[in-house]
Parts: structure tokens; sequence; C-alpha cells
């Protein structure tokens, strides 16, 4: 799936890995593939329509699944956006259909009957102990997406709809493994954001190298600013 500018998503994540001179390589897994568990330090599921997601729904959870929880397992750092963050949880019901999804995370998505839940957002999240910073983002989405018990969001929304535009919530975490409905596309926008990707599928510990991050940096004050979290 890959319609909500997730080749920019990638783009950015090659682009800051090559400046670096980490050594970036994409391959793609298509329908009916086996998905190798320990051939990627980050996998990357991005979002479709209800005809191609429905196509991945069925291949995830019959072909890919036990390799993708071997994955997160292995400590792989999973990134899933919007249809791909649905996906991610049980199921998700469109109408009387059902998808399944892989079961990674206890979550559930539900096609609501009112309005997409449509807008820039902005959300809050602690990826480091302490260290609270936004992401932003915009979302377009006719799912409404429920946590369970075991599960913790990704951060709080600011301003948005996030999960279901009822508890507050944007999102979902499970240790490396994230999902959100953030896109438009969400790395370039928050490259702080994709550098902690990047360091934590290389285990790194130490920072990595800095960049002349000028355009970037306006890049996010933009995105915050489209959100209403950021004035002037």
């Amino acid at each position: 799936m890959n319609i909500y500018a997730d080749r920019g998503n990638l783009l950015l994540l090659e682009r800051r890995c090559h400046w670096r001179g980490i050594e970036f390589t994409l391959r793609s897994s298509g329908l009916g593939e086996q998905l190798d568990p320990g051939a990627a330090d980050l996998l990357y599921v991005g979002g479709g329509q209800d005809r191609d997601q429905k196509l991945c729904a069925l291949d995830l959870a019959s072909v890919k699944r036990e390799a993708i929880h071997e994955a997160a397992r292995r400590g792989v750092t999973i990134l899933a956006v919007c249809g791909g963050y649905q996906l991610l949880g049980h199921s998700y019901q469109l109408g009387e259909e059902t998808l399944p999804g892989v079961g990674l995370v206890d979550l559930h998505t539900v096609r609501a009957d009112g309005p997409r839940l449509i807008g820039n957002v902005a959300i809050e999240v602690e990826l480091e102990p302490g260290q609270r910073r936004v992401l932003a983002g915009f979302e377009n989405h006719g799912g409404r997406t429920q946590l369970g018990p075991g599960a913790q969001p990704l951060g709080r929304v600011l301003r948005g709809h996030g999960n279901n535009s009822h508890d507050g919530f944007e999102g979902v975490r499970a240790g490396n493994v994230i999902g959100t409905y953030l896109h438009g596309p969400l790395l370039p926008k928050n490259a702080w954001f994709a550098d902690w990707l990047i360091a934590t599928a290389l285990g790194r510990q130490e920072p990595l190298a800095a960049l002349d991050d000028e355009l970037e940096a306006a890049a996010h004050r933009d995105a915050r600013r489209a959100a209403g979290v950021l004035r002037g």
C-alpha cells in the first residue's frame, strides 16, 4: 500500500542515512511473497484505499503474519501508517465485512458511518523517558481505532482527531512497533522522528551525526503551524 506520501517517507530515510554514510537498501514485499523476519532492520507498512487494503490484509494475515511477529520479537523497528496501522491490530470492520489484522498490537478498527476524520493534526509523544516532542502531520481516515487494555498510544492529541476523535489519543506504540494515522508525509515534516527510527532500528545508543536541518526544521514549524500548535 502506498498512497499517502509513503514514498516520501522512504526517500527521507534513505537520504538521511546516505548523508551520514549509513548503508541503506530498500526492498519491497509483494502479495504472496514470504517475508524474511531477519532480513531488515526496519519494516514499513504504508496506507491504501479499501480495495488495496483488503488484498493486503489477507496477505499479511495469511502469508506474512508469523514473519512479522518474529521480526517484532527480534527487535526489528516497525512503522505502519494509516491503513497499515489499522492492520497491525486484530481486525478492521468495514460494514458487514471484517478484514483480519496481524494481531501484533491490541487494537481494533471500525469504519464509522459518520464523516471522515480529516485535517492537520499534532500530537505530543515521549519516545524517550522525559523527552516530550511534537509530531505534526495530516490525517484522513474513516475508521475509528480503539486501543485495547494491553496497548499504549503513541501520543496525546494536541490538535486534530487522533484514533477516534473521542479518547484524546493517537496511534499505538509497543516497544519498537509504532502505528499512526499521521501522514502527508510524516517523516519530511518530522525529520527528528526519522532519525529516531534510524537510530532505533540500528540499535544506536549514541546520537546520530548532526545534519544541516534548516529546511527540515522549517517544514516541521510549518506543519505545527498548520495544526494550530505554533504561532507566528
